[in-house]
C-alpha cells in the first residue's frame, strides 16, 4: 500500500491511523462553537479536523427539497437549502479556522463544492483536499483536485465499483499522485449490517492506495474494526454535545467518545503487532512455566532402559518436550532418578 505525505504526517501502511474529527456543519454557523469544537477535538486526540467549505447554490437550486432528521429528540423536516445555507463558511472564516488549527498543530482540511472552492482552499494553504461521496461522480471536480497537486481524500459512499474506478482514473489521469480512499456508507446513522468493513480490503487491493473509513455509525466498534483490516484514516463526525440542534449531532461522537475511540485505535494498532509466527516477548516466561516436560513416572534406578510407561508429561517446560519423547525411549539411565524428575541429557547414557 502506498504511503501519502500530508504536511508532516504520513498516511498509509505501517503508519499510525490518522484520526479525523469531522466537525462538518456541527458548528451550526456559529464561529465560537466552531473554535470550541476545534479545541475539543484536539484535546480528544484528533490528528486532523475537517470542515465543509461548500456554497449551497453549487449543489441545490430546488428550494422545495426537504430533509428529515432527528434533533434534540424531535423529528425535524426543513428545506435542504435553508439547512445548508445557515452553516456556510466564508473564505475569511475558513482562513481563521485554518490559523487556529495551525496554532493547535492539527491538520485542517475541508470539502469544497466547486473549482472556486478548491482554489479558495489552496489559497489558504490547506495540506489536503476532500471530495465527498455526493461528488464522487463529479469527475471534473476530481480532476481539478488532482491538478492542485494536493493530496486528496475521496469518499466512496453510494458507489458501484465502476463509479470508484472512474473517479480514481480521473484523478490519476489528471496528474494526481497522492490519493486516499475512504470506504463510506452514506446512511445516517449507519446500521451495523450495512457497514461492510471488508470493502476496505477490496479497495486497497484494487486501487493500490491508502484506504480508511468515513464512519457514520453510532459508537466506535466499526471504526476500531477498520484498523484491523488495514484502515489508515478514520473520519468520525464530531460534536461538542449530541443534544445540540442540527441534523448531525445525534450520531456524532462527543469529546469523551472520540477520546475513547482514539485510545482504542492506538491499542488496536499495538495489538496488531507482527506477522512473524514467533512467541511474543511476554510469552517466553510462559514457555518455561506452562509447557510440559518429560518426567519420570516413578522412581527409577541407574542402568534402567526407559520405556513409554516410565515417562509422564508434567510442568515446568524446562526439559524434553513431549514431542521429543522418542529421544528417551530405550535410553539407559546413568543415575537413579526420583518420581517426577525432569529428564535431561545428563541422566542418559
Amino acid at each position: 500500500m502506498k504511503v501519502v505525505r500530508v504536511g508532516t504526517r504520513l498516511v498509509g501502511e505501517n503508519q499510525p491511523c490518522v484520526m479525523v474529527a469531522e466537525i462538518g456543519i456541527n458548528h451550526n454557523g456559529d464561529m465560537v462553537l466552531a473554535h470550541r469544537s476545534v479545541d475539543a477535538a484536539v484535546d480528544a486526540g484528533a490528528d486532523a479536523v475537517k470542515f465543509q467549505s461548500y456554497r449551497t447554490e453549487d449543489f441545490l437550486s430546488d428550494r422545495t427539497l426537504t430533509y428529515e432528521y432527528v434533533s434534540q429528540g424531535t423529528t425535524i423536516v426543513e428545506p435542504q437549502f435553508d439547512m445548508f445555507k445557515r452553516c456556510e463558511l466564508t473564505s475569511e472564516r475558513l482562513h481563521e479556522l485554518r490559523q487556529h488549527c495551525d496554532e493547535r498543530e492539527v491538520i485542517f482540511f475541508s470539502t469544497p463544492t466547486s473549482e472556486n472552492g478548491i482554489q479558495e482552499l489552496v489559497d489558504i494553504g490547506v495540506p489536503l483536499l476532500k471530495n465527498g461521496s455526493d461528488y464522487l461522480v463529479h469527475l471534473s471536480m476530481i480532476r481539478n483536485m488532482a491538478r492542485s497537486g494536493l493530496p486528496t481524500v475521496i469518499s466512496t459512499g453510494m458507489a458501484e465499483a465502476s463509479d470508484i474506478e472512474d473517479a480514481v482514473n480521473a484523478f490519476r489521469d489528471a496528474g494526481g499522485r497522492d490519493l486516499i480512499l475512504l470506504h463510506c456508507t452514506s446512511s445516517y446513522p449507519t446500521p451495523a449490517r450495512d457497514v461492510n468493513l471488508r470493502k476496505i480490503v477490496s479497495l486497497s487491493r484494487r486501487f493500490d492506495c491508502p484506504v480508511g473509513l468515513s464512519d457514520h455509525t453510532n459508537g466506535t466498534i466499526a471504526a476500531i474494526g477498520s484498523v484491523a483490516l488495514g484502515g489508515c484514516m478514520i473520519e468520525k463526525h464530531f460534536t461538542l454535545d449530541k443534544n445540540l440542534p442540527g441534523p448531525d449531532h445525534r450520531f456524532s461522537s462527543d469529546p469523551a467518545e472520540f477520546r475513547a475511540l482514539v485510545d482504542a485505535v492506538r491499542t488496536m494498532e499495538m495489538s496488531l503487532g507482527s506477522f512473524e509466527l514467533t512467541p511474543a516477548d511476554s510469552e517466553m516466561v510462559g514457555r518455561r512455566e506452562y509447557r510440559l516436560s518429560c518426567v519420570s513416572a516413578r522412581d527409577l534406578s541407574a542402568g534402567h532402559s526407559l520405556t513409554a510407561a516410565d515417562i509422564a508429561f508434567r510442568r515446568p517446560g524446562t526439559g524434553f518436550a513431549p514431542k521429543e519423547v522418542d529421544r528417551l525411549i530405550a535410553r539407559a539411565l546413568v543415575r537413579d532418578v526420583p518420581k517426577g524428575h525432569v529428564f535431561s541429557l545428563k541422566d542418559l547414557s
